[in-house]
């Protein structure tokens, strides 16, 4: 009965937060066990207890005060630069880009709203198909929650308990294997296709351009370089980059006006206490779940179909590519990791963070898919073309991600790498 409402109230269209709520309440009028309603306000207050959560709104608030002052435009600006003259350098500039802007939003929904209204109509101009750049867009997105700062990776770190910067660390290399089979897919669609050539600067635009992204470039260096030194947690260093922003955004570049606040304030409040509300509310979920001992049942069941470590992690990657597609990814994220890790961790012996960041990457995979696909929807919109337009157009990118999974599973090394000694 539980599992029935759960579906039904997901396909109805009610938000995730109320179906998780909605559902883990009938689970406990059903059972009869009405002492666990004296437990519900302090299951869904713990979802949230967490100083590195922190992290969310600190990393939306950097982003949106980037977007106010000018830095994601110079950014972008900054990019060209070094595909200038190429056959197809704008597809290759929007890759750049989103790799620059994916170490400092750490949302691929929200990089993939900014990023569109800024490289979907340059791309149109200068002649590319307006579906291919809403697809390039909406795959640059994927970039986001891999290249620290993650906020998957936060949730992920909470919810796991392990350290959160380790954990951001570990998805650089996987994130430059995602960020070049991107570029691997553009140079052969442009075998095919006749991309346009991007102009070549003069030298005097090239230094004015390089001159004018640099102080935009402190904005990663903050949060990845404050990381990997070990000067700050990812919170602090989430902190500083929003003090950051704000100085080179209102005194460096002179856009971000003291008027403006108020509005950049509000929409991160807003979008922050979205995602906190629904990290409570699967909290809430998972609670049931466990109690249900739904981790030790799927457990039993696993083991009996393997025991290779590569075999479980591909399997793991066929149910949360399906599970991607109907759910929101942190939904999804809080829902299986209480499942899923500790079958990973003690059943098959996989190190966490190899585990984690081939979760998320799996689970924003889901982002672009059908039927739910947000971000799918996301860049359709933005690039006023139907959605199955867009998502054809992904199909390329979508297949190398899944190369990039597959990949990452066989080789632990490649997301361990850099945090072992």
């Amino acid at each position: 009965m539980t599992g029935g409402l759960f579906l039904v109230l997901l396909l109805v269209g009610m938000p995730i937060s109320f179906v998780l709520m909605v559902t883990a309440s009938a689970y406990i009028w059903q059972s009869g066990n009405d002492a666990l309603f004296g437990s519900f306000m302090q299951q869904l207050f713990a979802g949230v207890e967490s100083y590195g959560l922190l992290a969310i709104p600190l990393f939306m608030l950097t982003g949106e005060l980037m977007n106010a002052g000018g830095l994601t435009r110079r950014l972008v600006a900054m990019a060209a630069v070094f595909v200038s003259g190429m056959k197809g350098g704008l597809a290759y500039v929007n890759v750049i880009a989103n790799m620059m802007m994916a170490s400092i939003m750490g949302s691929a929904i929200a990089q993939i709203a900014v990023m569109s209204r800024v490289m979907v109509p340059e791309m149109e101009r200068q002649g590319y198909d307006r579906a291919f750049a809403g697809a390039l867009t909406a795959a640059g997105g994927l970039l986001s929650p891999i290249i620290p700062p993650s906020m998957l990776f936060v949730i992920f770190g909470v919810l796991a308990q392990i350290a959160i910067g380790d954990l951001f660390i570990a998805g650089i290399i996987p994130g430059l294997l995602l960020g070049g089979s991107f570029f691997l897919c553009i140079a052969l669609i442009g075998f095919v296709v006749d991309f346009p050539i991007s102009p070549r600067p003069d030298r005097r635009e090239i230094l004015k351009a390089l001159a004018s992204g640099l102080p935009a470039l402190t904005i990663p260096a903050v949060i990845i370089g404050g990381i990997l030194l070990g000067l700050a947690t990812p919170t602090e260093s989430a902190a500083l980059a929003v003090l950051a922003a704000l100085l080179i955004g209102r005194f460096v570049y002179g856009e971000l006006s003291f008027a403006a606040l108020p509005r950049v304030f509000y929409d991160t409040a807003v979008n922050s206490t979205v995602v906190t509300f629904l990290i409570a509310a699967a909290n809430v979920f998972g609670w049931v779940l466990i109690y249900e001992q739904v981790p030790q049942t799927v457990a039993t069941w696993t083991g009996g179909l393997t025991d290779n470590p590569v075999v479980f992690m591909l399997l793991v990657n066929l149910l949360l590519l399906l599970v991607g597609m109907i759910i929101d990814g942190i939904a999804a994220l809080i829902m299986v990791v209480p499942i899923l890790m500790p079958i990973a961790v003690d059943v098959f012996g996989i190190d966490p963070y190899h585990f984690g960041v081939v979760v998320c990457i799996n689970l924003v995979l889901g982002l672009l898919t059908p039927p739910v696909g947000a971000g799918l929807y996301v860049a359709a919109s933005m690039a006023q073309v139907s959605p199955m337009a867009v998502f054809r157009a992904l199909l390329p990118f979508l297949g190398s991600t899944l190369a990039v999974l597959v990949l990452l599973s066989w080789q632990p090394g490649l997301v361990t790498f850099l945090i072992r000694d």
